[in-house]
């Protein structure tokens, strides 16, 4: 891949000339798009008497909540479980940060997260985790097997909830997403009580940045489990996003979106509730019913 040179901090939004046409028109203004920047994730851990430095993944983003980002990727691969497993987490420009000199016109698009000297490591595990969950060609149940070894255990919500309050959720999402509402570019994960109350949103270029930095949120902030909570996702509900949200211990997950057969599956093994095409005034359960607040009839 090649980076174009970023001498100063990215920001979120970005302002480029285009010509608006209406009406047989021409007008010659300036629009605000969303910033995709590429965000490096280097792990540095004791081995054999040195620190080594690992790079694990180049994902594209929109900058903002980088750390986070990063922290939320390496807890939801299994790599960290607990906030005191980092010590810290910098940019280039930190003097003590793993940098070479070539990474000067980077230094705002690699994020270097140094784990505790007790940490155990293992790179080869991890690149082939993320191998396996982002190809095609890997089939479900290597997928599946996969998850299972890093995540033993069920998330826990004993909720009952009903139409309305699943109605209720993207219109609050809509009114929080200030980047998407000046850009209409980008994905968001936002995370909601059994009342309804927002407690926390991201937003990306990437669905699946916009989860790792809601989960990285709550890890670094000692708020896992999120047990008792709904994440609401504004696009479709893969099998990435529910293996994520069942690392952070969500017991229901809303899509404005289709599932995947694979996230249904996943979601269903782990009695997590499934919801997808939450919009104009209906949505479909795909696993987890018994949290809802209604009576299901079955039908041929």
């Amino acid at each position: 891949m090649t980076w174009r040179p970023t001498n100063k901090r990215p920001t979120s939004t970005t302002r480029m000339s285009m010509v608006d046409v209406r009406s047989d028109q021409l007008l010659h203004r300036v629009d605000e798009l969303v910033t995709e920047e590429p965000m490096e994730v280097r792990v540095v851990a004791w081995r054999d008497g040195r620190w080594v430095p690992h790079p694990v993944t180049v994902t594209m983003r929109t900058p903002g909540d980088d750390f986070e980002l990063a922290a939320g990727f390496l807890f939801t691969e299994g790599v960290v479980t607990d906030p005191h497993m980092i010590t810290h987490i910098t940019y280039c420009t930190n003097p003590l940060a793993y940098c070479t000199d070539s990474d000067e016109l980077q230094k705002y698009n690699i994020v270097t997260v140094y784990l505790h000297r007790d940490v155990t490591f293992d790179a080869e595990r991890l690149s082939r985790h993320v191998y396996t969950t982002s190809s095609c060609g890997i089939c479900g149940k290597a997928s599946l097997e996969l998850v299972r070894t890093i995540c033993d255990r069920r998330p826990v919500g004993a909720m009952q909830l009903s139409s309305d309050y699943f109605h209720s959720l993207p219109q609050a999402l809509d009114r929080a997403q200030s980047l998407f509402q000046r850009t209409g570019g980008l994905h968001a994960a936002a995370l909601f009580d059994v009342d309804g109350q927002l407690l926390l949103l991201r937003e990306d270029i990437g669905r699946h940045n916009a989860m790792d930095k809601l989960i990285g949120a709550l890890f670094l902030n000692r708020r896992l489990p999120a047990s008792d909570t709904v994440v609401l996702v504004s696009g479709r509900a893969s099998f990435e996003l529910v293996q994520k949200a069942i690392m952070a211990g969500i017991p229901v997950m809303a899509a404005v979106g289709a599932p995947s057969n694979l996230a249904v599956e996943l979601a269903r093994e782990y009695g997590m509730t499934l919801i997808g095409f939450l919009r104009e005034g209906r949505f479909n359960v795909y696993a987890g019913h018994e949290r809802l607040a209604m009576n299901i009839s079955k039908t041929a």
